[in-house]
């Protein structure tokens, strides 16, 4: 996507929540937690509404966060149609929000781990199944009962694509790389754990954002460029502004780690730029300037290009040494 009438791809800025929430304490039943729930979607919605956007755009929240805990799935398992969905479905209308809710779902005789996704209008847009839920040692059993999926959808939101990944799918590569091939912009990483360093190699791997929620510990929104752009290490809310018209650069050293992007541009660009990892992204603040232009106008070469450029000269015939 450009808008730029082919001068490159305008800022296309989106507003995430997320939270972490839940870790140690007791189950309050199925509706009072969906009242938990709603207090903490106001407060990103109140969080969200000093953002450029002005609200919220997408919030994810923890892995079965909405259901009930018990050893046996078909126990804890609730249909689509459960009140307790409406319940959610009212938070993302109040808000104007797509919502990300995780749930064991009763469907079709099975029980899934599943993330429901949420349009701005409280309808269902579509659900994930969790392609690799848990079994514990000494048991062939998954999560106490539950199905794994098996197909990883991309789903069509008004801001973006969005893919969905849950907890102990961070393992394994499948999903992520589908998602990636299936055009997503954006992960939503519902997950019952706080880990930090697969999530983050999947979003540099991939070239996607992905905005992790959990009961414990941390919530963050990771960059394409494997950087973590904002970080909540306690129980509470976390509201993250985000462009998803962005460039990723290596070190260069015309690119003084970023600063010939704020004397070039000023305040028209923002940047997020790690010397200790050296790369960082990099986005445009000026609506009608496109990112592209402003990389193409620095001569700096974005980090995909550039790995793909040398691996292309590597096949070429290098001629031999010769003496000077």
């Amino acid at each position: 996507m450009t808008d730029g009438s082919d001068g490159g791809r305008l800022p296309r800025m989106v507003v995430v929540g997320t939270t972490v929430f839940g870790g140690g304490a007791p189950f309050p039943g199925v509706l009072e937690r969906s009242r938990e729930v709603s207090g903490l979607v106001d407060r990103m919605a109140a969080a969200a509404s000093g953002t450029t956007r002005g609200g919220l755009d997408l919030v994810v929240l923890p892995e079965l966060v909405a259901g009930p805990p018990g050893p046996v799935a078909v126990a804890r398992a609730l249909p689509l149609d459960h009140p307790v969905l409406e319940v959610y479905g009212s938070m993302a209308r109040r808000h104007r929000t797509y919502l990300v809710v995780t749930l064991d779902l009763a469907d079709g005789g099975a029980v899934w781990n599943a993330a429901v996704l949420l349009d701005r209008a409280g309808d269902v847009v579509g659900v994930y199944r969790k392609a690799h839920p848990v079994a514990a040692t000494g048991s062939s059993s998954f999560e106490g009962g539950v199905t794994p999926g098996t197909s990883f959808p991309v789903f069509a939101c008004d801001f973006g694509a969005v893919g969905i990944q849950i907890c102990w799918d961070v393992m394994y590569d499948d999903g992520w790389q589908a998602l990636a091939a299936g055009g997503a912009e954006m992960v939503a990483f519902p997950s019952a754990s706080p880990a930090t360093v697969r999530t983050a190699a999947h979003a540099a791997r991939h070239r996607y954002y992905v905005v992790s929620s959990t009961p414990r510990d941390n919530a963050a929104v990771y960059e394409p460029s494997g950087l973590v752009a904002a970080r909540l290490l306690g129980p509470g809310v976390l509201v993250h502004e985000l462009d998803l018209s962005y460039a990723v650069l290596g070190w260069s050293a015309s690119l003084r780690d970023g600063l010939a992007f704020r004397e070039a541009f000023g305040d028209r660009a923002g940047y997020h730029y790690s010397p200790r990892e050296d790369v960082g992204l990099f986005w445009s603040n000026d609506p009608a300037t496109p990112i592209d232009a402003m990389t193409a106008r620095l001569g700096v070469e974005d980090l995909r290009d550039q790995v793909a450029r040398n691996a292309s000269l590597r096949s070429r015939p290098i001629a031999p040494a010769t003496p000077s």
